[in-house]
């Protein structure tokens, strides 16, 4: 049953996209800022600020998952209600269309189009950036998301169903919105990034070997084994080492962050990535999407 509305899913992302209006996880967005703005004082020791934290996390992520959890399999309500689930949590489509996007933008509007392309989905400053710099950017947003907003949501939702899909997926928004190191949130969002790391760390694995199978094995193998260890992510870093390493180019390198550069190890080898590499980082995230659901369907008919 779950290789069907894996399929279901998949397919409805495809076909649809992320939805234009009422997104969940926009109001799920607009809820967290609420209550983070409730409990999050810059008066409190940070000892409250971290037991704030995780309050806020378990208020947000647990009880729409638990209740979840609590419908049977054989109700009417269940398929419909997983496939709906696995839609709002993948981004298979709106990976690939701001990536695309970017290749799009470089060609019919010069680097300054693709800078402000790029800008969309990275943090880093797109202002300094040049050619190289752009595609780098860009192929290390498609690996890295890959598994944040594609590989991960499929993995929770094969071993727990919708709600370890919707559960992952309001986990890893709270750290998008809440885990950084700053005085705002370096006590309050401790939590939502220390579980954050929790969820991702087996799917990001599995990610990275699918990607080293779907495109060159052996540099993706020696690159993760070799360079992952230095790079600041604990699951980012595999993942684009071994990424990188199935494309045989180089990603990387220092960047500007708000300002400031900020030295990053190398990511695989060979030549410096283009921006037709865009649409071969694309393809390889494609090609294992299609490898999970090949193993899948595999071990619900064999198994």
């Amino acid at each position: 049953m779950n290789a069907v509305l894996l399929m279901l899913g998949l397919l409805l992302d495809r076909l649809l996209g992320e939805p234009r209006r009422w997104h969940p996880l926009v109001g799920f967005g607009h809820l967290a800022a609420a209550v983070e703005k409730r409990l999050n004082r810059d008066t409190q020791p940070q000892r409250q600020r971290l037991l704030a934290g995780v309050a806020g996390w378990c208020l947000l992520v647990l009880p729409l998952p638990l209740l979840l959890w609590q419908l049977p399999g054989e109700h009417s309500f269940y398929w419909p209600l997983a496939v709906l689930s696995l839609w709002f949590s993948v981004g298979w489509r709106s990976l690939r269309e701001h990536a695309i996007a970017v290749a799009d933008a470089h060609r019919w509007g010069g680097l300054d189009a693709a800078r402000q392309a790029v800008s969309r989905i990275v943090s880093r400053d797109t202002e300094p950036m040049d050619e190289p710099a752009v595609s780098r950017a860009t192929i290390e947003s498609v690996l890295e998301n890959g598994s944040d907003a594609i590989f991960a949501p499929i993995f929770w939702f094969v071993l727990l169903g919708p709600a370890g899909a919707v559960g992952y997926r309001f986990a890893n928004t709270l750290d998008a919105m809440w885990g950084y190191r700053t005085d705002r949130y370096e006590w309050f969002g401790k939590c939502a990034a220390r579980m954050d790391d929790l969820l991702n760390w087996v799917p990001a694995r599995l990610t990275a070997a699918t990607y080293a199978a779907a495109g060159n094995w052996r540099t993706a193998l020696s690159c993760w084994r070799q360079q992952s260890a230095a790079c600041a992510s604990p699951n980012g870093g595999v993942v684009m080492c071994a990424g990188a390493g199935a494309l045989q180019v180089a990603l990387g390198g220092g960047a500007w962050y708000h300002g400031q550069w900020q030295a990053r190890p190398v990511m695989g080898c060979g030549d410096t990535a283009t921006l037709p590499d865009v649409q071969s980082a694309v393809a390889l995230v494609d090609r294992s999407v299609w490898i999970w659901v090949a193993v899948l369907v595999f071990v619900q008919l064999f198994f």
